[in-house]
């Protein structure tokens, strides 16, 4: 039995060729736009800890306090970053459909993807967030009941290396699952709910289906595609970070010219260096953001043919498989 997920690898690319080519700034630029909220392709959890062998040792109760003004700015500091983050992650999730109706149609329009399919994108948010609190609960109760005999200054209701070694598994497991079906949601829900006009959970519902009807084709999936993503974000790391030193240049350049011309004592010469350096790093940015376009653009038709392949009555893109595969 063939592996759609092996054949896809190569299709992808030629998919991804005929989207991105010939380079268009406007079109690329827009793309940008698009990445800087979504992900790329199939990502699994990486768990990383530190143990000590003061990991039972009191690390006392005399905590620093703030007085109420302080506590009032930390408050509203913690308000706005949470905001922002809701607004972010809501932008994300109508931005998952944006992209997916860009590969779809060769269309790349965020307006008119937006306006169609926002609701659908609301949708996927509340998703995310039902299956990621309870995840975000677990880890952090398991962190509180690691840390909190430290800070409370009374014995551990249960021991701690006890805690953290029978703890750390059950993270990393549910932290593993939480991956798998966030990413699915991505790669897969997304573009099933396009195709069919559903919501998440039917979409899930149709995915379920094809993952028990075929589930080594799935299965192969997670692994190539797992493979391909951490390969592609090393690419692109390494891309970015050459061009990035070619970047520094002209810059580092401007301000060995301001340091020898203005004092940096002086207010006009620390506005200067300021304006510098916030150049240097937008332009980095949108470096790593046009680098990105064709690393999403490529794991998300490799996700789209693979799902096509698996099951033709969800295929987004027949004219463009077809096309390459002539």
């Amino acid at each position: 039995m063939a592996l759609h997920a092996v054949d896809a690898v190569s299709d992808a690319f030629g998919v991804t060729r005929e989207f991105l080519l010939p380079f268009e700034p406007r079109r690329w630029a827009k793309l940008a736009v698009v990445v800087l909220f979504v992900g790329g392709g199939l990502s699994l959890p990486s768990v990383q800890s530190n143990a000590s062998g003061g990991i039972d040792e009191s690390v006392g109760t005399d905590l620093p306090s703030l007085a109420p003004d302080a506590m009032a700015v930390v408050g509203a500091v913690v308000a706005v970053i949470v905001l922002v983050g809701i607004a972010y992650s809501v932008v994300g999730a109508v931005m998952e459909f944006v992209l997916v109706e860009s590969l779809r149609t060769g269309d790349v329009s965020i307006r008119r993807h937006w306006r169609r399919r926002w609701r659908q994108g609301l949708r996927l948010f509340g998703f995310r967030i039902a299956i990621g609190l309870p995840v975000l609960a677990l880890v952090v109760g398991w962190i509180g009941l690691l840390i909190a005999p430290g800070i409370g200054g009374g014995g551990p209701i249960v021991p701690a290396a006890t805690l953290f070694f029978v703890g750390l598994p059950v993270v990393f497991l549910v932290g593993l699952l939480y991956a798998l079906v966030a990413s699915f949601t991505t790669v897969f829900v997304v573009p099933i709910m396009i195709e069919t006009d559903s919501g998440v959970l039917a979409a899930w519902r149709r995915l379920w289906g094809s993952v028990r009807a075929h589930p080594k084709q799935y299965l192969a999936y997670v692994v190539i595609g797992f493979v391909l993503t951490v390969a592609a974000g090393l690419l692109a790391s390494v891309t970015v970070g050459i061009a990035g030193i070619t970047l520094l240049i002209p810059f580092v350049l401007i301000g060995a010219v301001v340091y020898l011309t203005v004092s940096l004592s002086s207010a006009a010469g620390l506005v200067v260096l300021g304006g510098i350096g916030a150049l240097f790093v937008v332009g980095l940015v949108v470096l790593w953001l046009f680098v990105r376009v064709p690393v999403v653009t490529y794991l998300r038709y490799y996700a789209l043919l693979v799902l096509g392949d698996v099951d033709d009555s969800l295929d987004l893109v027949p004219d463009r498989r077809a096309a390459v595969r002539e």
